[in-house]
């Protein structure tokens, strides 16, 4: 897994309404078609521009955000007036009354979308996570408007004026409760078998996550399971976890056996406990291609090249991230691989395994190679130091 656990944005917000069924009768027709950047998780970033702005913008395409956002130094950057609301916005480790930029226009390629009302919010901890700069999420506001086709064989988006479509013959269509967030049923087993509502999550870079009253009460995990203590991203910052796997997950028809899941505190009520139990993730939903229907509640999903990719069980323990142009280990968890190895908060990484890149993305991959011992050349007081990581899979602890 993830060194620390990059959940994406884990956005809940309280400002959706209810989709809205399509009653048109025309066909769904092709309006535009663009490709997608895939980052930790699977979490899927587009290019866009705001306005008459000339950069191009990182979103994150989120189902599991209830509106629209943007960075908010990005805002003050551009100057864009705000307006202050009286609503607020949920996540794993914060709550926070929202402020809005106001009727603005959305450019992606091909497709101008006007009148759009974005919420505000610091993504500085996502731009450090993934090391691209993320600018803002594209979620409810967007996905409500059109019939959104996702394809991870070609990581390409296809976006359709709402009509009747005609799905794939194979495949299967969820009917999803959409309050802005799409719910869906799944069944979860490893002690007993138990089945939930949980968040449909494609901005969630993990694959399952289920709060810790619903774990309890629920009696799912088998008596003794083993867990470790892990951390995630997500509005507010971070928060730390408990990770395990379960034995089997299963949406629809499709099951996955041995899952990766984050266990954590609901603090803030994201899930609406007992309502749902937590949500399903993108390194589960990537194994799917798409077709995301707000108007008539529905979410097609087709088995892909990538369903029976095994999970990422690896386990280090650190918190890796880019600042300022350099990659910082900001967290060592105790009794770690990490901790082991002697590595420490503060560390910069100069190179792992002798490629010497700077990108942090290609940093996590060598080290979520499970068995192998990487070496780590970082700066510590100005200082060089050499350190060897053996990289463990929490598969085997937690089984």
């Amino acid at each position: 897994m993830k060194q620390l656990l990059t959940g994406a944005a884990l956005l809940v917000s309280s400002l959706s309404a209810p989709g809205q069924r399509h009653t048109d009768s025309s066909a769904a027709t092709f309006i535009t078609g663009f490709p997608f950047t895939i980052l930790s998780g699977g979490v899927m970033v587009v290019s866009a521009r705001l306005d008459d702005f000339s950069d191009s913008l990182h979103f994150i395409l989120d189902t599991g955000s209830g509106g629209i956002s943007l960075d908010s130094s990005l805002v003050d950057s551009l100057k864009l007036p705000k307006v202050i609301s009286q609503r607020t916005l949920r996540g794993i480790a914060n709550i926070r009354r929202v402020s809005y930029v106001m009727d603005r226009t959305l450019h992606l390629p091909n497709l101008d979308v006007d009148h759009l009302n974005f919420h505000l919010n610091d993504y500085d901890l996502l731009t450090s996570t993934y090391g691209i700069r993320i600018d803002g999420i594209i979620g409810y506001s967007f996905l409500r408007q059109f019939i959104v086709k996702i394809n991870y064989d070609n990581n390409r988006i296809e976006v359709w004026q709402q009509g009747n479509i005609k799905y794939p013959r194979k495949g299967y269509l969820l009917k999803p409760d959409i309050e802005g967030i799409p719910i869906v049923e799944a069944s979860v087993q490893d002690g007993r078998e138990s089945k939930g509502k949980f968040f449909f999550d494609t901005g969630a870079g993990l694959s399952f996550l289920m709060s810790e009253d619903y774990e309890r009460d629920s009696s799912i995990l088998r008596v003794g399971k083993k867990m470790i203590v892990t951390q995630a991203e997500g509005l507010g910052g971070k928060k730390q976890m408990k990770l395990t796997t379960i034995k089997g997950l299963k949406i629809g028809p499709y099951s996955f056996k041995k899952v990766p899941t984050h266990i954590f505190k609901d603090d803030y009520n994201v899930t609406s406990y007992p309502l749902l139990g937590g949500l399903i993730g993108n390194d589960v939903l990537r194994r799917f291609n798409l077709i995301i229907n707000y108007a008539e509640h529905e979410i097609h999903m087709k088995p892909n090249s990538h369903f029976r990719e095994n999970f990422d069980y690896s386990y280090t323990g650190l918190g890796i991230y880019m600042l300022d142009g350099q990659i910082v280990i900001e967290d060592v968890l105790p009794g770690s691989p990490g901790e082991k190895a002697g590595l420490k908060p503060g560390d910069i990484i100069i190179a792992v395994d002798n490629v010497f890149n700077g990108n942090i993305q290609s940093y996590k991959d060598v080290l979520q190679q499970i068995g192998s011992r990487v070496k780590v050349l970082v700066t510590r007081n100005d200082q060089l130091e050499v350190c060897w990581i053996k990289v463990k899979s929490f598969l085997k602890e937690t089984e």
